[in-house]
């Protein structure tokens, strides 16, 4: 995957360094005195992703692992948890070629295919594994009619070291294969097989059959689904579990019987595990994360195959000044708008001549911010890392509301009550508001394209990547008119668009706004004198206000903050205000009489709403702002009546 939110609720419960250890077998912490033993040192990596494209913390892993082959008592083995040659700044030109290269100077053991193995389509799997000096395994995917392993890839590995035989499985989820991928596999003639059967009897058959003493499964499936592995390994034949997938700071630990251990990801760290291996089996271990940091030299022959092949495209060049920062974080773009993907979405819909530009938060990478200041081509390429081009479709604006409705995670949902609400997509052209609530009427509602209402028969030409036209990310988009296939790659338009301008700025704008709850309507008089003032019966789960979030906002995307918000918590009431002056300014140019829609936005705290990324609720109010050009004296507002409030 590569949706890397919110490691914090792991990392509170893990330190990361500490040397952790334990017993694998009951009442046996060592090997019993006069039994020969051996120290066998698993290191592992995953996700590595954009860290291949980067000369920084990838070459610095593979000093780091040489260094820890040189230093363990015993034979060590090296394997990856998937996910490594993919996304990254040069997928778009050399796809897996430069971080293949940099593998074969580690010389791993195996590594497990993941659903980024996948960016470059089913076919190139086959060219991934034979460029590959070691072998990329996928025990539970596999061939529907002979049951063997798909074409490049292996059901399992066998490395005999020290005297020490390890078996090795690779295992991937239907989340990392349906759920991110748009392969159809069994069109295709692959089958996915249950990991939590397929991981416990292939392990079985290794230490029954093939006598081997020890079983290490690389599982791209995350740590849920990894404990759920071990858990469904009921005789305990799997003595290590390797997670990729989801990115988590997770230091070895004993789960059901088996050491589960994941190294966050890009090459930020190694995981060592050190097991004794005693007659067959293994009697105790101890393990870490150790980080990467600028203290560890670069691997000169790593470090110029990454500098080669960026130089060949120019990745190091600068494009454009930016006055504000570029967010590809994670957090952000799944969570909010954010001013890089308005960039990025703005640029989309210029080049499509467009009325709508939508792409989705899992096409943006890198999970880091760039700027102020300069920005290179390598970064752009770097967050926008998928050989995905721009397609044009032509929908109603009823299908344009489903397809934006398909990205909201509610905070109740399974994933919402994990990592919250999300809006998951970035857009350019459309402004709405969403409710991340199970039961509210709509989950995406107030839609405007180019500052008009939405009109649900009316037809809208809608920029998209085609990842998500062919229904990528959930998006119900496979069978929709095109008006337009083109093979220009979504990063290179980004790149030409800044290009085109010597600074950018870009901000958030209220494309996308949020709403937990529904105020009463309000009408109000702006007529450039005095102030405006609007007054609202406020919802029961109501504790608090933060007033420096009140704002007024127009269709255009054009706001003012309240001067004063008042909330009375025995009377249930909310005032705001806003100086008149200042809010006729922002309607703009309007006729005498003329009755402009404006949207109240505030923050609240919630008695019955608990986020998890977002730190407050948020409250809404439509008001129909009547403009009166000659008018004097007081704007007031007047209540109507209240409706239906979403969430609740």
């Amino acid at each position: 995957m590569s949706r890397e939110r919110d490691y914090g609720r792991r990392d509170v419960l893990r330190a990361g360094g500490i040397v952790l250890g334990g017993s694998l077998v009951s009442g046996s912490a060592t090997a019993q005195d006069g039994e020969e033993s051996t120290t066998l040192t698993l290191l592992s990596y995953n996700d590595i992703q954009t860290a291949a494209a980067e000369d920084e913390n990838f070459p610095r892993l593979v000093t780091l692992i040489e260094q820890r082959r040189a230093a363990a008592d015993g034979p060590v083995v090296v394997v990856g948890g998937g996910d490594e040659v993919g996304p990254h700044a040069l997928s778009p030109v050399s796809q897996w070629r430069a971080p293949v290269d940099v593998l074969n100077e580690v010389g791993p053991d195996a590594d497990v295919i993941g659903n980024h193995e996948f960016d470059y389509g089913l076919d190139p799997i086959s060219e991934v594994t034979a460029d590959s000096d070691f072998p990329w395994l996928a025990t539970n995917l596999v061939d529907s009619e002979t049951g063997e392993a798909f074409d490049g890839t292996e059901s399992h590995r066998v490395v005999e070291r020290g005297g020490v035989s390890v078996g090795i499985i690779g295992l991937v989820d239907d989340g990392a294969t349906y759920g991110k991928t748009n392969i159809d596999f069994a069109a295709e003639g692959i089958t996915l097989e249950d990991y939590t059967e397929t991981g416990p009897a292939q392990a079985k058959r290794l230490k029954e059959d093939e006598n081997v003493d020890v079983v290490v499964a690389l599982a791209h499936t995350g740590i849920d689904d990894a404990e759920q592995l071990a858990e469904a390994d009921a005789d305990d034949d799997i003595d290590v579990v390797v997670v990729g997938d989801d990115e988590q700071f997770y230091p070895p630990e004993e789960v059901d019987g088996s050491i589960v251990s994941e190294a966050r990801a890009r090459a930020a760290y190694l995981s060592e595990i050190e097991l004794t291996v005693a007659d067959g089996e293994v009697t105790s271990w101890e393990g870490e994360l150790i980080e990467v940091t600028d203290d560890v030299e670069k691997d000169p022959t790593a470090s110029e195959i990454i500098t080669d092949y960026r130089a060949e495209v120019g990745l190091d060049s600068v494009i454009v000044e930016s006055e504000t920062p570029l967010d590809a974080t994670f957090g952000s773009n799944y969570h909010r708008e954010t001013g890089y993907g308005n960039l990025i979405t703005d640029a989309m819909r210029e080049r499509a001549d467009a009325d709508v530009a939508i792409t989705n938060s899992g096409g943006i990478r890198s999970d880091s911010t760039y700027g102020p200041g300069e920005i290179t081509g390598g970064d752009i390429f770097n967050t926008l890392p998928f050989p995905n081009s721009l397609v044009t479709l032509e929908l109603t604006g009823e299908e344009l509301v489903e397809a934006l409705e398909s990205q909201i995670v509610t905070l109740e949902s399974e994933t919402g009550q994990d990592l919250g609400e999300e809006v998951s997509q970035q857009t350019s052209g459309v402004r709405f508001e969403w409710v991340p609530h199970e039961d509210a009427d709509e989950l995406v509602r107030d839609v405007y394209v180019g500052g008009e209402p939405l009109d649900p028969d009316d037809t809208y030409r809608v920029a998209v990547n085609s990842y998500m036209a062919g229904g990528g990310s959930g998006y119900p988009l496979e069978d929709k008119p095109v008006v337009k296939d083109t093979d220009e790659l979504l990063v290179t338009l980004v790149v030409d668009y800044l290009r085109e301008r010597d600074t950018v700025a870009p901000a958030v704008e209220g494309r996308m706004q949020r709403v937990d709850r529904d105020l009463p309507d309000a009408s109000v008089t702006v007529d450039g004198n005095g102030k405006v003032v609007a007054e609202f019966e406020a919802p029961d789960d109501v504790e608090s206000v933060a007033a420096d979030t009140a704002a007024l906002w127009t269709a255009d995307g054009e706001h003012r903050d309240a001067e004063k918000v008042v909330f009375d918590a025995d009377d249930e009431t909310l005032m705001v205000r806003v100086d008149d002056g200042d809010l006729a300014e922002t309607i703009g140019e309007a006729d005498d009489g003329d009755e402009v829609p404006l949207d109240l936005y505030v923050e609240y705290e919630s008695s019955e709403y608990d986020h998890v990324y977002f730190e407050r609720s948020r409250l809404n109010a439509d008001v129909a702002a009547t403009v009166r050009n000659r008018g004097r004296g007081r704007g007031r507002s007047r209540g109507r009546d209240r409706v239906g409030a979403p969430g609740r």
